[in-house]
């Protein structure tokens, strides 16, 4: 693997510690109020938001030659956030762009017992051996070293991250949920918009979104501008576009709770409908019943009971902007999660956040 130096110059990339597992905390809540959509009786709304979901077949993509499962009681689900522009996505960011890269991940673990959930959160640019894999047209993609994460999607799809995340890790993925830019619009409209408050002027010149200080009620178009946004506020890098995701999900989450979603069944059905339109899972879970049933079995589950920790990285030697993986930290984390055991504080610490 490649080494990094002790200390080179800090990346204007370089990732943050905080603020990765709030997407799959919205995700989780939207797997929680098709529950109780399924508890309340509206089963006449199934066919529609079950024809909704889309799905792959791991088992079939990725074959035999996946790692064992450990400990049996346990889950590790693998959610991405994907950035596909084309299709319905196309007017949602900066026009229509081919392909798609895996712009949010995390591998989810949710330990037996089911009553808490780990996030790890995989820096988008971390440099890792892409594995052999299959296209969906069925070619085969060679194995390749130093690859950046986020390309692992478009080169083969969620089975070729899923893959790469098993071999890195030694991890078992038994589960993966995608949603993309059209659902976390869909989402946000649903709710009728969220709230935030910002202390200094975002001016995105190439996004085309300027928002004064002050408190705003975005809708889904300028919410995800507010997301992706990186050239118009703080210095510019990836640093300050996560901390406006961060403050962004926690003020979704605010208005969720708010608003009493799981109170209302026509709101809670709008916003399963907006979920479900940009939902891709693993076959096992393609169904509205599937989703309810894994929704139960993590009921202890919610936003206060996730650990958010982001996978430990430190500055690629040959390329600054960059990040590889730190040992020992990150065997140590994997090996807890593998194990089902409580993970170091040690193996939380990343060379390149300064943790």
């Amino acid at each position: 693997m490649t080494q990094a130096t002790e200390a080179p110059p800090r990346s204007r990339r370089a990732p943050r510690r905080r603020g990765g597992g709030r997407a799959g905390k919205i995700i989780l809540l939207v797997l929680l109020a098709l529950v109780l959509l399924l508890g309340g009786g509206l089963w006449w709304m199934y066919a529609h938001l079950n024809g909704n979901i889309d799905s792959v077949d791991l088992d079939k993509a990725l074959g035999d030659n996946r790692p064992k499962k450990v400990v049996a009681g346990a889950q590790n689900v693998l959610v991405l956030g994907s950035d596909s522009r084309s299709g319905a996505n196309g007017d949602l960011d900066h026009g229509d762009v081919s392909g798609a890269r895996s712009d949010t991940t995390m591998l989810v673990h949710i330990p037996e017992g089911r009553a808490k959930a780990t996030a790890v959160s995989i820096p988008r640019d971390t440099l890792v051996t892409r594995p052999e894999c299959r296209t969906k047209s069925g070619d085969t993609v060679p194995a390749k070293k130093r690859v950046m994460f986020n390309e692992l999607y478009s080169v083969g799809g969620p089975a070729c991250v899923v893959k790469a995340v098993e071999t890195m890790s030694g991890v078992r993925v038994d589960h993966f949920v995608e949603i993309d830019f059209a659902g976390f619009k869909g989402l946000v409209d649903a709710l009728g918009g969220v709230t935030v408050t910002t202390k200094e002027r975002i001016h995105d010149s190439k996004g085309g979104f300027t928002l004064e200080p002050g408190t705003h009620k975005l809708d889904g178009t300028d919410s995800l501008k507010f997301v992706r946004t990186r050239y118009g506020h703080g210095d510019g890098s990836d640093l300050g576009r996560i901390g406006l995701q961060q403050q962004f999900m926690l003020s979704m989450l605010t208005e969720i709770k708010k608003q009493d979603v799981f109170g209302s069944p026509t709101r809670l059905y709008k916003l399963a409908d907006a979920g479900t339109k940009s939902l891709t899972t693993d076959s096992d879970l393609a169904s509205l019943t599937a989703l309810a049933d894994f929704a139960k079995s993590m009921k202890g589950v919610d936003a206060d009971t996730m650990e958010t920790i982001m996978l430990p990285v430190a500055y690629d030697q040959i390329d600054p902007n960059r990040v590889v993986v730190a040992e020992p930290q990150a065997t140590d984390l994997w090996t807890a999660v593998r194990e089902d055991k409580k993970i170091p504080a040690a193996a939380k610490k990343s060379p390149a956040s300064g943790g």
